[in-house]
């Protein structure tokens, strides 16, 4: 009796470890998907050089607002592949279902890249 009891008792805490856990998850904000800038280049190719101070800038100035992601395709050939790359750099433009709204060859200069995002009924404002 005494060891179905504690049985019992040791069933009841282990729920409510569970359930304060499980509300605990449901309190923290989801992540937000956000629009994507990919970049898909390579760090030797000139045009690419010149961007990557760039992408820096709009990781910086749009974070928590942009995701901004640069692919090497000289060391990630499959990458190229997947998004069927033909030069480089590539820019592609997503939305925040991960579909693609626009691509871009050749180098694409910030206030370009911040018109088109507008053009797509993006809105960016920075976050510093």
């Amino acid at each position: 009796m005494k060891k179905l009891l504690n049985l019992t008792l040791a069933a009841i805490i282990l729920a409510a470890i569970g359930i304060t856990s499980a509300t605990a998850q449901t309190n923290v904000p989801a992540k937000q998907p956000l629009p994507k800038l990919l970049d898909l280049g390579a760090t030797k190719c000139i045009p690419c050089k010149m961007m990557a101070p760039i992408l820096d800038e709009l990781k910086k100035e749009y974070a928590g607002k942009l995701e901004v992601e640069f692919i090497d395709v000289w060391k990630n050939p499959d990458a190229g592949k997947l998004y069927k790359i033909q030069m480089i750099p590539t820019q592609i433009f997503f939305d925040t279902s991960g579909k693609e709204l626009f691509r871009h060859t050749g180098f694409y200069g910030k206030d370009d890249i911040l018109a088109k995002w507008k053009e797509l009924g993006v809105n960016l404002k920075a976050t510093k």
